[in-house]
C-alpha cells in the first residue's frame, strides 16, 4: 500500500495512536487529515470553550507533525465527501481511524465507511480512545452495566492484561508533495469577541502539555489526591480531563504512567492516590459504556420514573445561575470560575448541578447544555452522566432526595474560604464565619465588610430549606405517572460572550 489517510478526530496526539501506527506500518506515504464537520455531532456540536481548545490543539498537532517531516491536512466536511475527495487527490487506497462512541458520531462513522467502500477506498478502525470499549464488558446476564461498582470490578480485572502504550511512529514524507490544506484560522474556531484570556492563562492544549501535566500530577499531587481532590481551593486534581477528551493523552498512557510510579518513595500514600485516580478513569469509561448502550440518555432520563417529573420553567433563575448571581456563594463562585476559565472543580460541579435541578427545579438538560457550551472538557458521555447522576435520573444515580447543601459543602470543602474569596471579591472582607452564608450575617458584620446584600451581592434567589422541601414534594408527585414532560428548548443563540 503506497498511500493511506489517517483521519484524526478526538485523538490529537502522535504517541499511542493505533490508527497512525497501523498506517505507518502498512503504507509508504501517510497523510494525516482533520475534517471539520461540527454539524455531524448535532445536537451536541462543540461549544465555544471546546472550539477554543480544538483550535490550539490542532495547532500543536500540526507543529508536531511538521517536526516529523509530515503535515496535517485540514478540510471541511461533510466527512465522507471530504475523505473521498482527498483519497482521489492523493491516490490513497485506505483510511485509518480510531473509533469514537458518541451516538451521532458513531452513526456518522458507519455511514462514512459505506461511502468510502463505494468509492473503492478501504477503511480500518482501531481502539484508541478508551482502555476498554463499550462492547468489551458485559454483565453476567450478557447485558450492559447500569451500576458502577460491578462495572468497576469487571473493568479492573480486564485491565490486568492491558498492553503498553505504542511509541510514536516514523512519519517522514516520501514521494509526492502534500495536498492543499485549509489554514487553521479558516476553521473560525476562535471567538470573534476575545473572551478567552482566562482559558489561555490556565490551560495549554496539546500533546506535549498533556504529558507534562500528567508528570506534574504524579510528581506533586497524586499522594494527596484521595483527600485533596475534593478541595476546590487547592490544586489537588489532575486537570487532565480536557487533554483526555481531545485525545492529546490516551487513558492507556495515564495507566502506564501510574503503574510505572508504583514503587516510588511514599508508596502507601501514592498507591491510595493512584487507586483513587484510576477510579476516576473507570468512571469516565463507565460513562462512555452507558451512553453507547443507552444513547437516548443524552436527551432523556434513564430512570423511567422521571418521565413524569414536573420540571419548572424559570428563565430569570437560569440566567442568575449561569452568571453566578444566585446569592448562594459556593454556587456563584463555581459558575464564575466556569465562565472565566472554561473549567470548574468536580465537587463544585455537583453542587451547582444540584442547586439547578433541585433547588431551582429546572430540567437537567438546561445545565448540561450550558456546561457543554462553556467547559473546555465538555465530553458528552461524562457531561450526560454527571447531570443525570446529580438529578437522580441516570445510571447509578444519587437518590433524588440527596440534595447538596451549598452552605455546608463550602464549610467542609473550602474551610479557609480561599475559593470563595478568589471568585467573590465583593465578599472578601467578610469573616470566615459568614462568607459562605452572607445572607444570614448580622447587619453590623455586613456593614463592617462594606457589603450590602441585594446591591453589592445578590440576595438568594431561593430559600434553600423551602426549595429542598418543594423538590421532594415534586418528586413524590411525579413518580409512576408515566407522563413524558417536554424537554426544554435548545437556545440556538448560545451565551453572549
Amino acid at each position: 500500500m503506497r498511500t493511506a489517510l489517517v483521519w484524526f478526530r478526538n485523538d490529537l496526539r502522535l504517541a499511542d495512536h493505533a490508527a497512525l501506527s497501523a498506517a505507518a506500518r502498512a503504507a509508504e506515504r501517510v497523510i494525516p487529515v482533520y475534517v471539520h464537520a461540527p454539524e455531524e455531532a448535532a445536537p451536541w456540536a462543540p461549544g465555544s470553550a471546546s472550539r477554543w481548545w480544538l483550535h490550539h490543539s490542532l495547532g500543536a498537532l500540526g507543529a508536531a507533525l511538521a517536526a516529523e517531516g509530515s503535515r496535517l491536512i485540514l478540510r471541511r466536511g461533510p466527512s465522507g465527501a471530504a475523505l473521498c475527495a482527498l483519497a482521489a487527490e492523493t491516490g490513497a487506497s485506505a483510511v485509518f481511524f480510531n473509533r469514537t462512541f458518541e451516538p451521532a458520531l458513531a452513526a456518522r462513522d458507519a455511514a462514512v465507511e459505506v461511502q468510502l467502500a463505494e468509492a473503492g477506498v478501504a477503511s480500518e478502525s482501531f481502539a484508541g480512545n478508551l482502555l476498554l470499549e463499550p462492547a468489551a464488558l458485559r454483565t453476567q446476564a450478557g447485558g450492559a452495566f447500569r451500576v458502577f461498582t460491578p462495572y468497576w470490578r469487571a473493568w479492573q480485572a480486564a485491565l490486568e492484561v492491558s498492553a503498553p502504550p505504542l511509541p510514536r511512529p516514523r512519519l517522514r514524507a516520501r514521494g509526492a508533495n502534500p495536498p492543499p490544506s485549509l489554514a487553521l484560522d479558516a476553521l473560525a474556531l476562535l471567538p470573534r469577541i476575545r473572551w478567552d484570556a482566562g482559558l489561555t492563562a490556565r490551560f495549554q492544549p496539546g500533546e506535549a502539555a498533556a504529558l507534562a501535566r500528567l508528570e506534574r500530577f504524579l510528581d506533586e499531587a497524586v499522594a494527596d489526591y484521595t483527600e485533596a481532590r475534593d478541595r476546590p481551593d487547592t490544586a489537588g486534581t489532575s486537570r487532565l480531563s480536557a487533554h483526555l477528551h481531545f485525545g492529546e493523552l490516551s487513558p492507556r498512557q495515564a495507566l502506564a504512567a501510574i503503574r510505572a510510579r508504583a514503587p516510588a518513595p511514599g508508596a502507601a500514600a501514592r498507591a491510595r492516590g493512584a487507586e483513587a485516580f484510576l477510579r476516576q478513569l473507570g468512571w469516565r469509561e463507565f460513562a462512555h459504556h452507558v451512553l453507547h448502550h443507552f444513547p437516548h440518555t443524552s436527551e432523556a432520563p434513564m430512570d423511567p420514573r422521571f418521565n413524569g417529573h414536573r420540571w419548572r420553567s424559570d428563565s430569570a433563575g437560569l440566567a442568575a445561575w449561569q452568571r453566578g448571581r444566585t446569592g448562594i456563594p459556593l454556587v456563584d463562585a463555581g459558575m464564575r470560575e466556569l465562565w472565566a476559565t472554561g473549567w470548574m472543580h468536580n465537587r463544585v460541579r455537583m453542587v451547582v448541578a444540584s442547586f439547578l435541578t433541585k433547588n431551582l427545579g429546572l430540567h437537567w438538560l438546561e445545565g448540561a447544555r450550558w456546561f457543554h457550551e462553556t467547559l473546555v472538557d465538555a465530553d458528552l458521555a461524562n457531561n450526560t452522566m454527571g447531570w443525570q447522576w446529580t438529578a437522580g435520573s441516570g445510571a447509578d444515580a444519587a437518590p433524588y432526595y440527596r440534595i447538596f447543601n451549598p452552605v455546608l459543602q463550602a464549610e467542609r470543602f473550602d474551610p479557609d474560604r480561599g475559593y470563595l474569596r478568589r471568585w467573590l471579591p465583593e465578599l472578601a472582607r467578610l469573616p470566615d464565619e459568614w462568607l459562605h452564608r452572607p445572607f444570614l450575617a448580622p447587619a453590623a458584620v455586613l456593614a463592617a465588610a462594606g457589603v450590602t446584600i441585594g446591591s453589592d451581592y445578590p440576595a438568594p434567589i431561593v430559600d434553600l430549606k423551602r426549595s429542598r422541601e418543594r423538590a421532594l414534594e415534586t418528586w413524590a408527585e411525579g413518580r409512576g405517572t408515566g407522563a413524558t414532560p417536554a424537554a426544554p428548548r435548545r437556545n440556538s443563540a448560545g451565551p453572549k460572550r
